[in-house]
């Protein structure tokens, strides 16, 4: 259903968060620990040391939070991507990111002995940080520039590279991949709130600052000859991009390992509502991927209770045949 007036689209927004909201709360009461919103409720006013209230404070809590925070970032790199690369299939991931960051993890783990998840968090962000920086500067090379289809290929390959590496690397350390096996499927569980809280500063200026490129976004959507006739710096935008992808899908990945198809479903799900106003767009997709990702971690507690489905497995089921209907919608124009 597309919402075609602003006042639409607000009271859409406003029930997209009051959504969110009441997801964050359903994953801080429901789990394999059973508890009630009413216990949610005293556990929070006044902790009385019980299990029930250590649970819902110091486990679910946090994941809630990190839920919300990392599908948010995920789809607004996602929609960040699929306007700057003009592909329909573009998502973190096609930065290099995923692979990097993974890389990155294991090479620590093999090389180093590192095992502390927190310290997993800042080596997965330096690995997504220089993963997706060589991926724009091999795109860059050559007279022609910076082009959608040298970042696609550029990205494609890098991501080849490094999963090849991560593989191998895998192959011949078994202990390596007992630690990050977990990390490297995405989750949310097990994070504590310190990791959210020493990422957050990176997301929060990838949120606002694609917020406030929202409106030339939407001129670079016309096409990069139309946006430079009107004026607009394209080589500055496209860094500035880049940049907020960097902080949102690096930090994304850091907190909760590589989680596949939010940045790719959920932009087409906001454009569907929405429209094409990248100014609508970015902030519908932010609480979208919360809410997805939320959802889904919600249903992963409960498929194989009382084990656990790591949400990146819960999304790639979920978003899966989303993929195959835009590949063939993208590619075969049906």
């Amino acid at each position: 259903m597309l919402l075609k007036t602003d006042s639409q689209r607000f009271l859409g927004l406003f029930v997209s968060i009051l959504l969110l909201i009441f997801l964050i709360g359903a994953s801080i009461v429901y789990g394999y620990t059973d508890t009630t919103w009413k216990m949610a409720w005293d556990a929070f006013q006044s902790n009385n040391g019980s299990n029930e209230h250590l649970v819902l404070e110091t486990v679910r809590l946090p994941r809630a939070l990190i839920a919300a925070a990392v599908g948010s970032s995920l789809a607004i790199a996602g929609t960040l991507m699929q306007t700057l690369t003009k592909n329909p299939l573009a998502s973190p991931g096609i930065f290099g990111v995923n692979a990097g960051a993974g890389f990155a993890v294991v090479i620590s783990v093999s090389l180093f002995q590192i095992s502390n998840l927190q310290a997993f968090a800042w080596i997965a962000f330096l690995g997504a940080a220089v993963a997706a920086i060589g991926v724009y500067v091999i795109g860059s090379l050559g007279r022609e520039g910076l082009t959608p289809m040298k970042l696609t290929l550029a990205g494609a390959a890098m991501s080849a590279m490094f999963a090849s590496f991560t593989q191998g690397f895998l192959v011949i350390n078994e202990a390596a991949l007992d630690q990050v096996l977990f990390w490297l499927a995405g989750s949310v569980q097990g994070r504590k709130l310190e990791i959210l809280i020493s990422v957050l500063p990176y997301l929060i200026v990838g949120w606002i600052g694609s917020i406030l490129i929202a409106s030339k976004m939407n001129v670079l959507s016309m096409g990069e000859d139309v946006a430079k006739g009107l004026g607009l710096n394209t080589g500055f935008l496209k860094i500035a991009v880049a940049l907020f992808v960097i902080l949102l899908s690096g930090g994304a990945v850091a907190i909760a390992g590589p989680i596949g198809f939010i940045g790719i479903v959920i932009p087409h799900i906001t454009r569907s509502i929405v429209g094409i106003d990248h100014r609508w767009v970015i902030p519908y997709a932010g609480i979208l991927g919360g809410i997805l990702l939320l959802a889904a971690d919600i249903m992963a507690r409960y498929i194989i209770m009382p084990q656990e489905v790591p949400v990146g497995v819960m999304t790639a089921i979920i978003g899966t045949p989303f993929f195959i209907y835009i590949a063939r919608k993208g590619f075969n124009g049906r």
